[in-house]
């Protein structure tokens, strides 16, 4: 194809999650011709169940978004878990402070892409639903500057490509800018809805009327593979699933649907669930490397934003993507607008992508976080650490009649039985102190 082809658009955006949405919604406000391309037959068809969007970076892009926008709840109160076979040590976190501005809501992503689908096109987004892009066009050979994008027999072409297509993003393989991602990199996520109706869900987790909850999950829930499980309260269902590291699960020799449902089976989990229906069941790949999967974002006419960069950030107190993907499609639109003005869309010309977004909150975190994904690869926070908690805990609230112990000597009691080397505790601690 012919460098000298007039393009079609000023951009093309593919993939229509949040990343991508508000990337076009962006450029289409600052009025640059804009088409989203999506292979759901709609937004958020292929985009099911949900999850806590720390949600005060979608009102500056659209203001009034909590009144708005298809939100669940709001998240007033969090629960950080050590769960073990038989027994379950927690903090119980609650704050009003959270509520009042909203922190945090659960969303349902088929519900929220589609009203942010309807946002773009009424910014004049040209939306194209069902459509899947097979490949990016290139100037003067597979060297040269991105194009365009073939899909089918048909061809589009743009002075900017954004790729916003998932974290097994391929067209950002195809433009040279990931490679093949190590496993220790990569989670399977396994995630269910399940429905139980208004009241339920309220009593059950002492609710009021918009407030919810975040259970964050550590040991059993995993059967001690490297990830944990998770548990949000919607309107009237729940969001529950586990994050299982991949390598970790693969030198197990664990099936993830094995210890997604070990984990809805769980004593602790289980009567939180009872009487509940299923509604809806998916399983993909989740982005687990923090800052070390960045890498390069932008190449001579296109940029990659969202889980296809690799914007994920799990600190084990909280797991977040879909804020720093808002950000990033706020740093992108930023970028190739600054691009398209001086009319340069080379890899120089939009490098003010990631000057953006390093600069945001979202490339600000990451770095914070760097150390974050490393500390959580240590095995031992998914076994030994769980069970010692319970048994301290056991040896302060169990009266059996014997003399008490001061609460050191007794830690230090059931750390020499646990068989943890009290070197690799305060490693592990101290690499705590250090990522977190």
């Amino acid at each position: 194809m012919s460098e000298e082809l007039e393009p079609d658009f000023d951009v093309i955006v593919v993939g229509a999650g949040i990343a991508g949405c508000v990337t076009a919604y962006r450029l289409a406000q600052a009025g640059r011709s804009v088409v989203l391309i999506e292979r759901g037959e709609a937004p958020g068809s292929k985009n099911l169940s949900g999850g806590v969007l720390y949600s005060r970076v979608m009102e500056e892009v659209f203001p009034g978004f909590l009144e708005r926008a298809p939100v669940e709840r709001r998240i007033t109160r969090n629960y950080v878990q050590f769960l073990n076979a038989s027994s379950s040590v927690g903090i119980d976190y609650a704050d009003e402070r959270l509520g009042d501005p909203v922190n945090a809501v659960t969303v349902l992503r088929a519900r929220l892409d589609a009203w942010l689908g309807e946002q773009c096109e009424e910014a004049g987004v040209f939306l194209m639903p069902g459509v899947r892009v097979d490949e990016v066009l290139r100037a003067g050979g597979e060297a040269g500057p991105v194009v365009g994008v073939r899909a089918g027999e048909d061809e589009l072409r743009a002075r900017v490509v954004v790729a916003a297509d998932g974290v097994n993003s391929f067209l950002s393989r195809a433009a040279g800018l990931r490679g093949k991602e190590p496993e220790n990199h990569l989670a399977i996520g396994v995630k269910a809805v399940v429905r139980l109706g208004e009241e339920r869900v309220r009593e059950r987790f002492h609710l009021g009327q918009d407030d919810g909850v975040a259970y964050a999950v550590v040991g059993d829930c995993t059967l001690g593979v490297g990830g944990g499980g998770f548990l949000y309260t919607n309107r009237d269902s729940v969001s529950i699933g586990v994050v299982l590291r991949l390598d970790d699960l693969m030198a197990r020799g664990l099936e993830s649907s094995v210890v997604f449902d070990h984990f809805l089976a769980h004593p602790f989990v289980a009567p939180f669930l009872a009487g509940g229906e299923v509604s809806e069941y998916a399983s993909h790949l989740v982005a687990e490397g923090g800052i070390a999967m960045l890498g390069e974002i932008a190449t001579d006419g296109l940029v990659v934003v969202g889980d296809a960069a690799g914007l994920t950030l799990n600190t084990g107190l909280t797991v977040r993507g879909m804020d720093l993907a808002a950000a990033s499609g706020i740093a992108a639109a930023t970028g190739i607008e600054a691009a398209l003005e001086s009319g340069d869309v080379s890899k120089a010309g939009l490098a003010g992508y990631r000057e953006a977004l390093m600069a945001s909150f979202a490339g600000r975190d990451m770095a914070t976080y760097a150390k974050a994904p490393a500390f959580l690869e240590r095995p031992r926070m998914y076994a030994e650490y769980g069970q010692v908690l319970a048994d301290v805990l056991y040896g302060a609230f169990d009266h059996d009649l014997t003399p008490r112990k001061h609460l050191v000597a007794l830690a230090r009691g059931v750390v020499k039985k646990s068989g943890v080397r009290m070197r690799d505790l305060v490693s592990d601690a101290m690499a705590g102190v250090r990522a977190l």
